[in-house]
């Protein structure tokens, strides 16, 4: 019964370390996606001598960015602007990540 409580008591102490740590992690794959877009975004604004671009134009498998995987069910923008940052919503559900290139 002892060992059961401190099992017990263990576990409790050690999830919201976990979850932190899962949470952190998300935020750091779609901070590096948000890169990898601006990046993509950055070549077709040269290329193209537009200011602005469809994700469409960016992401495929013929274009800048070969797929955009999403980790914690995250929205990206649809339009990307030049100078303008780019913010993924609905990060794990709950949270925002802005990126200014």
């Amino acid at each position: 019964m002892v060992v059961v409580v401190i099992i017990g008591l263990l576990t409790t102490i050690a999830i919201p370390g976990f979850q932190k740590i899962r949470a952190s992690s998300q935020d750091k794959a779609v901070l590096n996606n948000a890169r990898q877009m601006a990046a993509a975004a950055d070549q077709y604004y040269l290329q193209s001598g537009s200011g602005f671009a469809d994700s469409s134009s960016l992401v495929g498998p013929t274009n800048y960015v070969k797929a955009l995987v999403t980790i914690a069910s995250e929205t990206y923008p649809a339009v990307y602007t030049e100078g303008v940052p780019i913010t993924i919503s609905g990060v794990g559900s709950a949270r925002t990540i802005t990126y200014t290139p």
